[in-house]
């Protein structure tokens, strides 16, 4: 299981992931789920994947073997705009779907995965996508400026009430890390370290990137500070009137 977040965004685009591939007692393991692609100045790709590792690690490393060895053939290099790159992952994930799943299958392998896409190319304006294990897509929109994929569930409703287009960079990465503190919380599957992309609409490049371990002082900073609000907001809330008399 895991968990990633990508937003589109007036001012730019914010992705989120963990790297949690184990949660067994004896078993945790880590993987980076997030990859990024392109030339400065020119274009960025990002990628966070969900799902099957080995499918998703073999269509991103299949992509990624053709732009550098068939320069010739349409890929993330060449791609004329976000949607050819969509259609590329998604193309790529037939494939390799329709050459693995029988055997996975066969060992009782869940042969899915998805994938949120993003980023930004010379000449058109970031866009964001989700792919689908069966290789469709759909892309954001002002209405729903974000996706989400992975275990989804803890870490929607901050989202949900914060998100908008207009919504800062700054105030954005807050909020997709407390929505990733919200799941690591409920879902042990879901962990740190956690890796952070925020790119600056038209930048073309040299995004900002970090990766949070679990000891971070502002992941840890945060985590208690937004303990600590959610505390102070219930207790500030109108009491019910028919409990006055609960405790007396």
């Amino acid at each position: 299981m895991t968990y990633c977040i990508g937003m589109n965004l007036d001012a730019g685009l914010v992705f989120l992931s963990d790297a949690r591939t184990n949660a067994g007692v004896d078993d945790l393991r880590s993987a980076g789920k997030m990859r990024t692609f392109g030339n400065d100045g020119e274009r960025l790709l990002v990628t966070l994947s969900a799902g099957n590792l080995s499918l998703t690690q073999n269509v991103l490393n299949l992509l990624d073997q053709r732009a550098r060895h068939e320069p010739d053939r349409p890929g993330l290099h060449n791609a004329r705009s976000m949607v050819d790159v969509a259609q590329l992952v998604g193309d790529c994930m037939r494939e390799v779907r329709a050459r693995d799943e029988a055997y996975l299958r066969a060992r009782d392998i869940d042969p899915t995965g998805s994938f949120i896409v993003g980023g930004q190319i010379a000449g058109e304006a970031p866009r964001l996508f989700l792919v689908y294990s069966e290789g469709n897509f759909i892309e954001s929109t002002p209405e729903t400026p974000y996706f989400q994929t992975g275990e989804t569930r803890f870490g929607k409703p901050i989202i949900d009430r914060v998100i908008v287009p207009g919504t800062s960079l700054h105030e954005a990465s807050k909020c997709a890390l407390v929505s990733m503190d919200s799941t690591m919380r409920a879902n042990l599957s879901v962990g740190p370290p956690l890796d952070l992309l925020v790119y600056r609409r038209d930048s073309l490049g040299a995004p900002i990137q970090r990766r949070l371990e679990e000891t971070d002082p502002y992941l840890m900073t945060l985590q208690r500070q937004w303990n600590d609000a959610l505390r102070i907001a219930l207790n500030a809330l109108e009491p019910a009137p028919w409990l006055d008399d609960c405790d007396g």
